[in-house]
């Protein structure tokens, strides 16, 4: 099957749905590949469509669980660069390893520590089956990985970036801006706490959305209504 093929076969799949990251640090309660899987089967069973998911371990656990669309990513730190998200080639591999069949890179235009973004685009396409995810901040980001060949792009790291807008919720101008104006598929992603958020994205040309702790992180879901109760 070609690339083109693939990504259409990915996008018919996921087209006006929902997919939930299911991703935890070592420091959450909820930290472990079981756990993770049991957390796509859970939402799988809900109605999402696909599943995002971190390090090789719970790609493989969470393949395992569930039959639907897979974006893998492998977040690492690396000294003297803020870009952790699948920063290599040898992460991408090992992701793809894994079973996923995306694999989500950071694509912003910050300090790479290895390749920069094209290059690790076309390492990935040469030496995997998997579609590439590039995870931007803007809608410049969002264009110069469309030219270096990425499959997709997604809104994930608006707002994680110095020159990217800092809100409270989504960046759901972002998300206008590139579907409006660039051919890519977009997904949307970052800060989508609540259901009509989702619904305005993909108003908005968003081919699905990607929610993650507004579904899986139960302790920043807490902290959410705490603050709330304070105010």
């Amino acid at each position: 099957m070609s690339r083109a093929e693939k990504l259409a076969e990915f996008i018919s799949k996921i087209r006006g749905e929902l997919i939930v990251s299911c991703q935890a640090t070592p420091q959450e309660a909820l930290y472990g590949s079981d756990i993770m899987a049991k957390m796509a089967i859970s939402a799988v069973r809900g109605g999402a469509k696909g599943i995002r998911a971190n390090t090789p371990a719970d790609v493989r656990a969470i393949r395992e669980a569930v039959d639907v669309p897979l974006i893998g990513l492998y977040k690492v730190v690396f000294p003297g660069t803020p870009v952790i998200i699948t920063a290599t080639i040898g992460h991408a591999l090992a992701i793809a390893e894994a079973g996923a069949d995306v694999i989500a890179i950071d694509a912003t235009f910050r300090l790479h520590p290895e390749d920069e973004v094209p290059e690790l685009i076309r390492k990935i396409h040469e030496q995997t089956d998997c579609l590439v995810m590039a995870d931007i901040s803007t809608f410049e980001e969002a264009e110069a990985a469309m030219i270096s060949g990425a499959d997709m792009v997604s809104t994930t790291l608006s707002g994680y970036t110095d020159y990217s807008p800092k809100l409270d919720g989504p960046d759901l101008e972002l998300v206008r801006e590139i579907a409006s104006r660039l051919p890519v598929p977009l997904f949307a992603e970052g800060r989508y706490h609540y259901p009509n958020e989702v619904a305005k994205a993909m108003e908005y040309g968003a081919k699905a959305v990607i929610v993650g702790g507004a579904v899986t992180r139960p302790k920043e879901i807490t902290e959410r209504f705490v603050r709330a109760i304070r105010k």
